[in-house]
C-alpha cells in the first residue's frame, strides 16, 4: 500500500518523492506543464495569487457566489476582494457588473466553479484580456469538468483545486495548482515552503511565505486516487443521475442541467426549488439528514459575510437569488444507491408536505 510505505519512511523531513511523483502525473492528467501540490485548496489559491504577483493594495474580482475560503487568501495577501455578481440564468460571472467594478488597482479575477459548474471560458478570456487581468481559477470542486473543450483549471494563469474529503479527487486534505507558466509554478512552489527553494535568480527566504507542503502520506493517497480518477468521476456522475432520476416528479423541484457545451463532473446534483421559502426548505432537509450547501453549510453570498459586508456597494442580488433557490446536494463516493434512495425519499416526502 502506498500510504503504508510512505508512513514507513517517516520521519524524514526532507523527503518529497511521493509529492513530486504526484505532481508529475497531475500535470499529465490535466494537460498542463506544471502542477504544484499543497496542503489545502485555500493554500493553492494563496500560493497561486502570490505567484501571480498579487500584493498589498491590489484589488481582485471575486464572485459573491462562493465560500469564504476563496476570498481569505486575497485578504491574507493584503489585497482587497471586490465581489461581483453572477447571472441567475447561467451561474456564470455577470461580466457587466464585473466591468463596472474594475479600477486602476484591479489585478486579477478569480472565477469560481461552484458545484463543479464551469462558466464560459471564452467570455472569461475576453474579459481578462480587455482589462489586463490575471485569471486564477478556484476550481476546488470542478476536477473533471470542462467547457467548450477547456478543462476547469486551465482557462487562465493558474487553476486551484482542493482534495478535501468529499472532493472527487480526495486525500483527506490537500490541494494543488496547475499552470503552464514556468515562473508562476516556481514561485508557487517556493511560496509553499517558506521560500527555502527560491526560483532562479532569487535568494532563499527573500520573501515571507508559508508552510503549505503536502505531507508524503497524503501525497501517496492522492496519487493512488489520481490513478482511479476516471472511475471516481464516473461514479459521481452515476450517483447524481441515480438521485435525480429518483427525484423525478418531486413537487416543486426541477433539475438544473449543464450547458450544452459543458462536460460537468456532477459534483453536486442541483435542483431549482420552486416551493415557498426555498432556503427554509433546504434548512429542513439538512435537519432530516439530507446534506446540502445552503441548509447544512449555510452558504450565503460572500459579500454579505460579516467580515466583508461593511462597504457601500449594493449587494450582489443575482448570487443571492441563486443561493436562495438552489438545492445542491452534498455527495461523497461512499454514498451507495440505498443511501441515495433514502435521500430521494426524504426529499420527495418533504416537498410533498412542505407549506413553508
Amino acid at each position: 500500500m502506498p500510504v503504508l510505505a510512505a508512513l514507513a519512511d517517516m520521519p524524514d523531513p526532507a523527503r518529497a518523492a511521493r509529492a513530486e511523483a504526484f505532481e508529475r502525473d497531475l500535470a499529465g492528467v490535466f494537460g498542463t506543464r506544471y502542477a504544484v501540490a499543497v496542503n489545502s485548496g485555500t493554500a493553492a489559491l494563496h500560493a497561486a495569487l502570490f505567484a501571480a504577483g498579487i500584493r498589498p493594495g491590489d484589488e481582485i474580482l471575486v464572485p459573491a457566489l462562493t465560500v469564504v475560503m476563496t476570498a481569505a487568501p486575497v485578504v491574507q495577501l493584503g489585497a482587497t476582494p471586490v465581489f461581483v455578481d453572477s447571472d441567475p440564468a447561467t451561474f456564470d460571472v455577470d461580466y457587466a457588473d464585473a466591468a463596472a467594478k474594475v479600477t486602476a488597482r484591479t489585478r486579477a479575477i478569480v472565477p469560481v466553479h461552484l458545484w463543479g459548474r464551469m462558466g464560459d471560458p471564452a467570455a472569461l478570456a475576453a474579459f481578462a484580456s480587455r482589462h489586463g487581468l490575471a485569471v486564477v481559477e478556484d476550481a476546488a470542486q470542478a476536477g473533471g469538468t470542462s467547457r467548450a473543450g477547456t478543462a476547469a483549471g486551465t482557462a487562465g494563469s493558474a487553476g486551484c483545486f482542493s482534495m478535501k474529503d468529499g472532493k472527487i479527487l480526495w486525500s483527506g486534505e490537500g490541494g494543488f495548482v496547475v499552470t503552464d507558466d514556468a515562473d508562476l509554478a516556481a514561485r508557487a512552489r517556493a511560496f509553499r515552503g517558506h521560500w527555502l527553494t527560491p526560483p532562479p535568480g532569487e535568494r532563499p527566504q527573500q520573501h515571507l511565505a508559508v508552510n503549505a507542503r503536502l505531507a508524503e502520506p497524503l501525497a501517496a493517497l492522492a496519487h493512488a486516487n489520481l490513478h482511479r480518477l476516471p472511475a471516481l468521476l464516473e461514479r459521481r456522475r452515476a450517483q447524481s443521475t441515480h438521485l435525480l432520476h429518483a427525484l423525478a416528479g418531486a413537487r416543486g423541484l426541477t433539475p438544473i442541467r449543464s450547458a450544452t457545451d459543458e462536460t460537468w463532473n456532477h459534483y453536486s446534483p442541483l435542483l431549482s426549488i420552486g416551493l415557498p421559502r426555498p432556503r427554509a426548505f433546504a434548512d429542513h432537509l439538512a435537519r432530516i439528514g439530507v446534506p446540502n450547501s445552503t441548509g447544512t453549510f449555510h452558504l450565503i453570498p460572500c459579500d454579505t459575510r460579516p467580515m466583508f459586508s461593511g462597504g457601500a456597494r449594493p449587494p450582489c442580488r443575482g448570487a443571492a437569488q441563486i443561493l436562495e433557490r438552489t438545492l445542491a446536494i452534498v455527495l461523497t463516493d461512499r454514498d451507495d444507491e440505498a443511501g441515495l434512495d433514502r435521500y430521494a425519499a426524504a426529499i420527495t416526502h418533504a416537498s410533498a408536505t412542505w407549506s413553508g
